[in-house]
């Protein structure tokens, strides 16, 4: 059986055109990764994306207030010293009366204001001199400040319908991208485990991604899979299309 043909041994114009396909989709890949990062990162309101993010748009999860974070975590001890004032905090931002009980007079100085007042706006006010300016980012200052990161959310995933008219447009358009880009790759001269390995990579990567989106609806692992698989797909996409470039404009190989 003869070889495969190699993508060097094209015309020019063929090479030239091919050229520009790939690097029209490197584009095309690279600004729908912009776009996954920039949808998915607004989902729990706080800057860059996470796995919180993710699991909300997939699974669906409660997002906690970054205010109990800070006050239970060990930026809460270390800047919260006496254990009742944050455990003080703790039930108040658990609770269902967050505005009610902020300022309270009934609670007096143990209130979730006189707290964060004593503790927190020597850095945390908006003309605060400590802090190195996190008061300007985070103040804390005022009931419509504090408000801003109190409240935990819960984060639902997108509908089922949304969802399948994703899958619908998505599984029949990124398996011909890939059957493009893998298959030019099949036509190099770089060596056969490597070109059928990312051959594999590309295919499986995709089937796995789109069936985490729907295995996600019910377990949270799944979220996981979306990860992993998205991560072998950019890397069988990168290898693939770099691969095949540098067949188009390398000079053959000298004969042995």
């Amino acid at each position: 059986m003869d070889r495969l043909p190699r993508l060097h041994e094209l015309s020019l114009a063929l090479r030239l055109g091919l050229t520009a396909l790939l690097l029209t989709l490197a584009g095309g890949y690279a600004a729908s990764v912009r776009y996954v990062f920039d949808h998915h990162s607004r989902k729990d309101e706080q800057a860059g994306l996470s796995m919180t993010d993710l699991m909300g748009a997939y699974h669906g999860v409660r997002a906690e207030a970054p205010l109990i974070r800070a006050v239970t975590g060990a930026h809460g001890e270390q800047y919260l010293p006496v254990a009742a004032e944050r455990e003080t905090l703790r039930k108040w931002l658990a609770g269902a009366k967050l505005s009610e009980e902020y300022d309270s007079l009934e609670l007096g100085d143990n209130s979730p204001a006189e707290i964060l007042d004593r503790n927190c706006l020597s850095c945390h006010a908006r003309n605060a001199t400590e802090g190195d300016g996190i008061g300007e980012r985070l103040p804390l200052d005022s009931w419509d400040s504090v408000s801003k990161v109190a409240f935990s959310k819960q984060l639902d995933p997108v509908p089922v319908g949304i969802l399948t008219v994703s899958t619908h447009a998505h599984a029949q358009t990124i398996p011909l991208v890939t059957l493009v880009v893998c298959g030019l790759f099949v036509l190099t001269r770089w060596p056969r485990g490597l070109r059928s390995g990312i051959f594999l990579l590309g295919g499986a990567s995709v089937l796995l991604d789109v069936a985490g989106w729907w295995l996600a609806r019910s377990s949270a692992a799944a979220v996981w899979l979306i990860v992993l698989a998205g991560g072998a797909y950019a890397l069988a996409f990168a290898v693939a299309a770099l691969g095949s470039l540098l067949e188009l404009w390398l000079p053959p190989r000298k004969p042995q």
